[in-house]
């Protein structure tokens, strides 16, 4: 099943681009606030909050929601479905093998992660419960497979809704569906350069060319993670599909992190979450595939 082609609208499109940035771009430089103040919880919750924001840049521009799939649509589409829900998991522990293969020693049981991101009390709250490091990793694992894909889709749409659901079939309708994809990424990628810059948002502060080189490398994965999620949707004609891979694609991410040791330095830049140059190797492979085997399809109709 194919989305309705649009025509291009530049007002429109221009509204939104101006929205879009000019909030979400507000919204981090507030995030950074809280978290020099020591208030990380509170940035956390407002870059969550800002996954909503390309919803509303949609309603800023004129543009209607209606018609961006709203009904869930399985018949026809279970494979899109099953790749959605499961396809994030499986690129993810991909690359976070290929990580720790090359950087055995990063690989760590021991809790520290978690101690780091949350504080050590509830590492000791956790083992007084009897649930030890380990366990708590598998139980990471199961939630990344099961239910966590589809809560995060609830605030995954607010972005979907504007990126995929609007922007990115305008810019194709204007460029073309290869150059229109790769631009979409690009935009999707420079919407968060603010956070990599001022919190160090998804690589840290410790590696070369900072914020530059992090700033670049996340618009190559958001390419990649916008061929998938424009392909899901133009297969389904559903805003669900790319939003339910889009919050799997979160919930895994989340996996590797918990079992990395405590400092790694510039090979944050490398994995092993999937938006790192090792670990992501797999998700852009992935893209790659469906990036060609797509624009075949076009040239021969």
């Amino acid at each position: 099943m194919k989305t309705e082609h649009c025509e291009f609208n530049k007002t429109q499109t221009i509204k939104y681009l101006i929205f879009t940035f000019g909030v979400a771009w507000a919204i981090q430089i507030g995030v950074a606030l809280f978290y020099y103040n020591g208030m990380a919880m509170v940035g956390q919750l407002l870059m969550a909050a800002m996954m909503f924001v390309p919803l509303l840049g949609v309603l800023v521009s004129g543009h209607p929601l209606k018609g961006m799939g709203w009904r869930p649509t399985l018949k026809r589409n279970i494979l899109p479905f099953l790749t959605a829900w499961f396809s994030p998991a499986v690129l993810t522990a991909l690359g976070a093998l290929m990580y720790f293969l090359l950087f055995p020693s990063h690989f760590d049981l021991s809790g520290q992660a978690l101690a780091e991101s949350v504080g050590t009390e509830a590492l000791r709250q956790m083992e007084a419960q009897g649930i030890t490091y380990p366990v708590y990793v598998v139980i990471s694992i199961v939630q990344a497979l099961t239910y966590a894909p589809f809560l995060n889709m609830f605030l995954a749409v607010g972005e979907e809704a504007g990126w995929r659901g609007f922007l990115y079939p305008q810019i194709k309708a204007r460029f073309g569906e290869k150059t229109g994809r790769i631009t979409g990424g690009v935009i999707w990628g420079l919407w968060h350069a603010p956070a990599i810059g001022l919190i160090g948002y998804e690589y840290g502060f410790e590696y070369f060319g900072f914020p530059v080189l992090g700033i670049l490398l996340f618009c190559v994965i958001t390419v990649a993670l916008g061929i998938i999620c424009d392909w899901l949707y133009d297969r389904s004609g559903c805003i669900w599909l790319p939003s339910l891979f889009h919050g799997a694609f979160n919930a895994a991410a989340t996996v590797p992190l918990a079992v990395i040791a405590s400092s790694t330095g510039s090979t944050r830049l490398l994995g092993p979450v999937p938006n790192g140059l090792i670990a992501g190797i797999p998700l852009l492979a992935f893209a790659l595939i469906l990036f060609v085997k797509t624009n075949k399809k076009n040239v021969g109709l």
